[in-house]
């Protein structure tokens, strides 16, 4: 898996085929398992499966960031960890997959590398806000409710912002996020802590 900052050949070409074939993957998934979707439905629950932080998460957690090579500024710049390059590295890593083995091939590593996100999909969960998403899925679990808490606020009067720190210590998580109010703050790190205990969820399930 090569950046382009290290130099030519790099990934990008294989990040095209790669994007296409994850696309398709994840549509064809959800026809099948939700037969009585619309259309628009489909397409809002294939956004989030495919978006850059879900990418990135799952690069994560299958540890692409050791294999990534950079350039040297892009490495020291901590680049093996940005979003954007773990998701196209992996969409890269599809692509090759498919281009080797076929479709049938890249759907079966596409849909392993799923599996967390596939057990914990609930389409009706995606129209609720972040904090009720992650709440929900705490209590299905029996684990106590998260702890939301301001750790910095700053700004003028007229324009604050806010940065807000999500605990679950039952589950050692914790997540911040930051807005332009309290309560858009307490999404953003809802948001990250609901990525992380599914993330966490899903490497327990491998191990």
């Amino acid at each position: 898996m090569t950046h382009r900052s290290f130099g030519t050949p790099h990934n990008e070409r294989l990040e095209f085929i790669g994007d296409a074939v994850l696309n398709c993957v994840i549509a064809e998934a959800l026809f099948e398992r939700f037969p009585a979707l619309a259309e628009g439905e489909l397409s809002r629950v294939r956004a989030s499966l495919v978006n850059r932080e879900t990418l990135a998460r799952l690069a994560r957690c299958v540890s692409v960031a050791t294999e990534i090579r950079l350039g040297e500024g892009e490495a020291r710049s901590g680049g093996a960890e940005r979003p954007s390059i773990l998701a196209n590295a992996l969409e890269a890593v599809f692509g090759a997959v498919f281009l080797d083995g076929g479709y049938v091939a890249a759907r079966a590593a596409i849909l392993r590398i799923y599996a967390a996100e596939w057990d914990a999909l609930d389409p009706a969960a995606l129209s609720k806000d972040a904090k009720t998403r992650l709440q929900e899925w705490l209590q299905a679990r029996r684990t106590a409710v998260p702890e939301y808490a301001v750790t910095a606020l700053g700004g003028e009067a007229h324009a604050q912002t806010f940065t807000i720190e999500c605990r679950i210590p039952a589950l050692g998580v914790a997540a911040t996020g930051t807005g332009a109010s309290r309560r858009a703050a307490e999404q953003v790190a809802a948001e990250r802590a609901y990525a992380l205990v599914i993330a966490q969820s899903g490497a327990s399930r491998r191990g």
